[in-house]
């Protein structure tokens, strides 16, 4: 190295350029990633959200960020429409697959009543519980 730079903590990070740097890097390297950001959410009354499902889809693969339905609405169908209408929307920007990961506690086996298989798996993460990776072929 021509100089030593310091490396330095700090609290609040620089996404647009270390987000943008990595974006740029990736998209010389393996093309266009053609990124479009996917929101749905369910709507309860007086526009409180009860729940929702974030992702975007990526070189032709969804990725199911978040996925989260209030307890009190769980098991009522809602889950699986969210699942649906991402997997929909992601199908017309061209995705032919679909990733994910999720916690022991929370929901491996509805991913995988839908399709989703395991192909990794973190043990104690956190202590006592695994964190599942899953994809399926949409």
């Amino acid at each position: 190295m021509e100089k030593d730079f310091p490396i330095l903590s700090v609290d609040n990070p620089d996404w647009d350029t270390i987000g943008g740097g990595i974006h740029s890097y990736n998209i010389r390297k393996a093309g266009e990633d053609n990124g479009q950001n996917l929101c749905f959410m369910i709507q309860g009354p007086e526009e409180e959200a009860l729940g929702g499902v974030i992702a975007a889809v990526h070189w032709d693969w969804l990725y199911i960020d978040l996925m989260w339905i209030k307890e009190e609405f769980r098991g009522l169908g809602y889950g699986r429409r969210l699942l649906e209408m991402v997997e929909d929307k992601a199908r017309l920007l061209g995705a032919k697959n679909a990733y994910l990961d999720t916690f022991s506690f929370q929901a491996p086996g509805f991913y995988q009543k839908f399709g989703y298989q395991v192909f990794g798996e973190l043990k104690d993460f956190p202590v006592g519980f695994q964190r599942f990776y899953l994809s399926k072929t949409l």
